[in-house]
C-alpha cells in the first residue's frame, strides 16, 4: 500500500509543485484547496499521471469543522494518512500593493494572518497526530510545515528594500517554527516526526502582484542569483517525509539559495 499525504493549499504555488513530486515517489495525495477547485483538480491529474492516486479536497483549513471533515474524507477515499504538508499560509492580507507597516495593521488583519498561517497548521497537525500516533493506535508518520526564511531574520520584502509589510507574516511564521519544534518533542516518542522548510522567494503566481523585474531584483540579494522553484522546495519536503530522514525531527531546512 502506498503512503497517503495531505498537502494543504495544494492547488497552487509551492503546494502545486509538491503534489506531483510526491506522486512520482510513491505517495498518494490529497490536494487541499479552499476556492480554486479547477486548479486542484489539475494538480490531482498531475499526481495521477505521475503514478499516484489523488483526490482534490475542499476545506478552509482555518475552520476546525472543515479540517475534521477533510481528514475524514481522506480516511475514507485514500486510507490512513502518514504524511502531512502544512503548506497553507501567506501574507496577502497584510501586504497590500504598497506594503503595510505595523502601525497600519488592524486587529482583524492580525487575527486573519495568524489563522491562515498558524491555526491552520495546528488544526491539521492535531488531526494528523490523532491518526498517526502510536499512542492512539497509529503507525507513525511525518509532518512538514512550510515556514519562511523571514521567521529567522529581518530583511526586505519583495516590494522594497525594507521590512515594511512583512512583520505580521514573519511573526506568524516564527510561531509556526515554535510550534514545529515543541510539537516534535511532544510526539517524538510516538512514531511521528515534525520538521519545517523555510524557503526564501520562490517563483509562484503569488508574486505576480510584485510587477515586472521582481525576480531579477530578488536574485540580486540571493547568493545563488535567483529565486527558488516550487519543485526544488518539493524535493526538500519529499526528503523530510521519507525514511531517508528517519532520525530527523524538530529540524528546519533553509531552502534560500544561501540568503
Amino acid at each position: 500500500m502506498r503512503p497517503v499525504a495531505i498537502v494543504t493549499a495544494g492547488s497552487h504555488g509551492i503546494g502545486a509543485g509538491i503534489c506531483p513530486v510526491l506522486g512520482r515517489n510513491g505517495w498518494d495525495v490529497a490536494v487541499n484547496y479552499n476556492t480554486s477547485r479547477a486548479a486542484a483538480e489539475e494538480v490531482a491529474v498531475a499526481v495521477r499521471d505521475a503514478g499516484g492516486r489523488a483526490i482534490a479536497v475542499q476545506a478552509d483549513v482555518t475552520d476546525e469543522t472543515a479540517v475534521v471533515a477533510m481528514f475524514q474524507r481522506v480516511d475514507a477515499e485514500l486510507g490512513p494518512v502518514s504524511g502531512l504538508v502544512n503548506n497553507a499560509g501567506g501574507g496577502k492580507i497584510v501586504l497590500g500593493p504598497d506594503g503595510a507597516r505595523v502601525e497600519d495593521a488592524t486587529a482583524d488583519e492580525m487575527h486573519a494572518i495568524m489563522a491562515l498561517n498558524v491555526v491552520s497548521t495546528m488544526l491539521c497537525t492535531r488531526e494528523a497526530v490523532r491518526r498517526m500516533s502510536t499512542r492512539h493506535g497509529g503507525k507513525g508518520g511525518s509532518i512538514v510545515n512550510i515556514s519562511s526564511d523571514c521567521a529567522r531574520r529581518g530583511g526586505p520584502t519583495s516590494r522594497k528594500a525594507t521590512a515594511e509589510g512583512l512583520v505580521l507574516y514573519a511573526a506568524a511564521k516564527a510561531a509556526v517554527d515554535g510550534f514545529t519544534l515543541n510539537a516534535a518533542v511532544e510526539v517524538g516518542g510516538e512514531g511521528i516526526r515534525i520538521n519545517a522548510v523555510r524557503p526564501a522567494t520562490v517563483m509562484t503566481p503569488a508574486h505576480d502582484v510584485d510587477g515586472p523585474g521582481h525576480y531579477e531584483r530578488m536574485g540580486r540579494i540571493i547568493p545563488m542569483g535567483r529565486p527558488g522553484r516550487p519543485e526544488e522546495i518539493a524535493e526538500v519536503v519529499l526528503f523530510l517525509l521519507s525514511e531517508r530522514s528517519s532520525f530527523v525531527t524538530g529540524a528546519f531546512i533553509d531552502a534560500t539559495g544561501g540568503r
